[in-house]
């Protein structure tokens, strides 16, 4: 079959609720895919940043065979013999005392609203439906009803009312809003250290921290979404740390299941998790030996690799590079590590840039219609982000 072929399929039996680029992936090794007819692409998406790894990371690769060779799924009903093990690397690694597994980005969410809910009532002392938790507009936190509720994005919202209550909304980025919107009802402050899906929005220095000492002084949680940010993806473990505002719940998915299969979880420490009893939140496939095991091998790799010294050093040569092309319409490039986006002037449509970049070689996607964000796999090396730029120039010379 070709691409054509493939594409009918998807379009003919699958529901409209995306719209993808015309280019099918068949195979993909390292910081490239390929297509049936065999033509060979750079991957500058990374699965929105769950690919951090690369595709098809050996280490990863290796781990999942032996794991289906034993045993993949037991429940939470019993112990299996590779949960704690995971649970201890992801706890090691993050610097917390306690992780509770689920399987997608918005279920580390969904958690960690509840977890943030029920603090707030045996914690703070603020009376069951009561609760409210303060977020940022312009935010992604996923695509379930609670998540949608906190979005301002009429694409996400229209007509799936009624809405889930309890959220109060504050511009991005300016921390002395969110301060005037706390009461004696907060529970938690939720924002995305970067914001991705809104295209790659770094605020400015001094704004994270701000809102550890804010949230210090009123006596509520601090949660940040690390799942597109985290594991290396801005040049550090987590965004968080380029200012020590260490939060009190971080969400945590994508590159955490090794651009293999979807794991995702919450950590915490235990004056926080231990809200949770029996019986009170579960997941029938969270934590599940098969997702240990790649969870392992996925941070053993960002670990033993130093993914993000080369996410570091990398994005400073992509921004470098990106800044001196000459485009009309390019208004300004923005980012931290190797999550970087390119803002064109406002009503241009970048999905024709796109399209273009997808003929010379190169796979990115366009957000908020004039905004493309490039998020290549951390494995690339240096020879291949400059061929990748070069692609990128060469294209942007055209419009």
């Amino acid at each position: 079959m070709m691409s054509q072929d493939y594409i009918a399929l998807d379009e003919r039996f699958g529901a409209h609720n995306y719209h993808p680029l015309p280019v099918v992936i068949a195979e993909a090794k390292g910081c490239k895919v390929r297509d049936p007819e065999g033509r060979t692409y750079f991957d500058f998406l990374s699965a929105y940043s769950a690919v951090n790894q690369g595709h098809l990371h050996p280490r990863i690769v290796a781990a999942v065979k032996s794991q289906l060779e034993k045993v993949t799924l037991t429940s939470r009903a019993f112990h299996n013999d590779k949960m704690g093990l995971f649970l201890k690397k992801l706890c090691e690694y993050t610097g917390y005392e306690a992780a509770l597994p689920m399987n997608t980005g918005a279920e580390a969410v969904e958690t960690a609203l509840k977890a943030a809910r029920r603090w707030g009532v045996e914690v703070r002392g603020v009376p069951n439906g009561k609760q409210t938790i303060i977020c940022a507009e312009g935010n992604f936190h996923g695509r379930t009803l609670a998540a949608i509720s906190m979005s301002v994005d009429q694409d996400s919202l229209v007509n799936y009312g009624p809405y889930v209550p309890g959220f109060v909304k504050a511009p991005y980025a300016d921390a002395q809003a969110i301060d005037d919107r706390i009461d004696e009802n907060t529970v938690a402050v939720i924002v995305e250290p970067i914001q991705g899906e809104a295209g790659v929005v770094v605020p400015p220095e001094g704004y994270l921290a701000r809102l550890r000492k804010i949230c210090d002084r009123h006596g509520v949680l601090l949660i940040f979404d690390e799942i597109q940010t985290g594991f290396c993806r801005t040049g550090r473990r987590f965004a968080w740390q380029y200012e020590d505002a260490r939060p009190d719940i971080m969400c945590l998915g994508k590159a955490l299941g090794g651009g293999i299969m979807p794991i995702s979880a919450i950590v915490a420490d235990k004056k926080v998790m231990s809200v949770f009893t029996p019986g009170t939140h579960g997941s029938t496939f969270g934590g599940n030996p098969l997702a240990g095991a790649v969870g392992i091998a996925a941070i053993e790799v960002l670990e033993d690799e130093r993914l993000e010294e080369n996410a570091e050093r990398l994005g400073r040569l992509f921004r470098e590079e990106a800044d001196a092309i000459r485009c009309r319409k390019k208004r300004l490039v923005r980012g931290k590590g190797l999550l970087n986006a390119i803002v064109f002037d406002d009503g241009f449509q970048a999905w024709d840039v796109c399209v273009a970049l997808k003929d010379e070689g190169l796979l990115a996607k366009q957000t908020h219609g004039n905004i493309i964000r490039f998020a290549p796999p951390l494995v690339i090396t240096e020879s291949e982000m400059k061929e990748a730029t070069g692609i990128i120039a060469r294209v942007l010379g055209r419009f």
